[in-house]
């Protein structure tokens, strides 16, 4: 029987590729940009994207970040930087589609080819009854300590259902 090995660097490349390819697509909506940096072929830019809570009705997420321009950013081969910036609101009723874990992977967007993802993770704060949410990124060597981090508190009278 023939072995093949694997090196420790294409383990480490096919379990980035796994992840990449399990991560929850992101369903944003581009709301508005403004150009930071012309170039002939696509400037750089920052976005402000909408993200509707998949499991909370009522909810969005604006997140703000920048996009890299040029011939890389037409071709979708640049990477993106590590920043970005949230704020969550409530923009209508508040309606669960069930009960919420207490930390979830909401929203995840590659920043570069397979290398970086940018991540929105919603945490259940039951004392308070409040939803926060958390954006920051992930790169396969190294991630980002940069984040940023919103609330939305439940009306009165509504409570957050837990699993």
């Amino acid at each position: 029987m023939h072995r093949t090995h694997l090196s420790p660097l294409s383990i480490v490349f096919a379990a980035c590729f796994a992840l990449a390819c399990a991560a929850l697509p992101a369903h944003a909506e581009e709301i508005g940009s403004v150009n930071t940096n012309f170039h002939i072929t696509g400037s750089d830019r920052v976005v402000v994207e909408a993200y509707d809570d998949p499991d909370v009705a009522g909810i969005t997420c604006f997140v703000s970040r920048a996009r890299t321009g040029g011939i890389k950013g037409t071709l979708g081969i640049a990477e993106d930087p590590t920043e970005a910036s949230i704020a969550c609101r409530q923009v209508g009723p508040i309606k669960f589609d069930g009960p919420l874990k207490r930390q979830a992977d909401v929203f995840s967007e590659r920043m570069s080819l397979i290398f970086k993802t940018l991540h929105v993770v919603r945490i259940v704060d039951a004392k308070r009854n409040a939803l926060v949410y958390l954006t920051y990124s992930d790169r396969v060597v190294s991630g980002s300590a940069k984040n940023s981090v919103s609330a939305v508190p439940m009306p009165a009278g509504t409570t957050i259902p837990l699993r």
